[in-house]
């Protein structure tokens, strides 16, 4: 009877966990529509304000965000509050998907436009249906985790080809490196999936990568189209 009283009450609370995914997606799409082309900035929430990466990300946020291009982070510290920081300072639309951890994170101050999710995947979600770009700066695990997905979804062909762009070489290198000779050696990836990624040392090639590309497309700040 106890078993049974315990599988009914967890089949119910997965229930709602599902209304309240929904309810997340629907207050995303609500609160983002009409938010135009963006440009979605990922790296590590434990980089300081001095730090030299902080300082790049929030020049390359700035200098898009001038182009017209919305700035989508995950709204935390670090590399996060650097983007909103150079979005802001462009006048551009400056976005902080915010999302709850055990630490309490609160969005950056640098945020003109924020959502709270409770789950990760929504948010994912979120990042990259408005994105026309993603700029990965150096970053952990979560990083990772968004490098690895995004560049799954544009080989696999559930959202269209955008300029992943990896930034700063050095810290990049073991990562490509082990791609090349165990991944790709070992016949797990092609020798074409490494086209979906660009390598930038300098604000200047990031910002020059996104705007080829674009331009390229016929697509410029917010001219451009996002993806339904």
């Amino acid at each position: 009877m106890t078993q049974e009283y315990e599988i009914n009450a967890l089949a119910k609370e997965e229930s709602w966990r599902m209304f309240r995914i929904i309810g997340e997606m629907v207050e995303g799409f609500d609160k983002l529509s009409g938010v135009g082309p963006a440009v979605s900035v990922y790296g590590s929430a434990r980089v300081q304000q001095g730090d030299t990466l902080y300082k790049q990300t929030e020049e390359i946020a700035r200098r898009l965000g001038e182009m017209g291009f919305a700035i989508f982070t995950g709204g935390g510290p670090g590399i996060m509050e650097a983007a909103n920081k150079g979005a802001q300072e462009a006048g551009a639309v400056s976005v902080g998907l915010n999302i709850e951890l055990a630490d309490a994170q609160v969005c950056n101050v640098f945020s003109t436009k924020t959502v709270t999710f409770k789950h990760f995947f929504v948010r994912k979600v979120m990042l990259v249906k408005y994105a026309v770009a993603f700029i990965i700066m150096p970053g952990g695990l979560g990083t990772l985790d968004e490098l690895t997905e995004v560049l799954t979804l544009i080989q696999t062909g559930k959202t269209r080809p955008f300029p992943v762009i990896l930034f700063d070489s050095k810290y990049w290198e073991g990562f490509l490196k082990w791609l090349h000779e165990i991944v790709l050696a070992r016949g797990m990836v092609s020798e074409e999936d490494f086209n979906l990624l660009r390598v930038c040392d300098k604000p200047d090639d990031v910002v020059e990568a996104v705007q080829k590309w674009y331009i390229k497309h016929e697509i410029v700040g917010r001219k451009a189209v996002t993806r339904s």
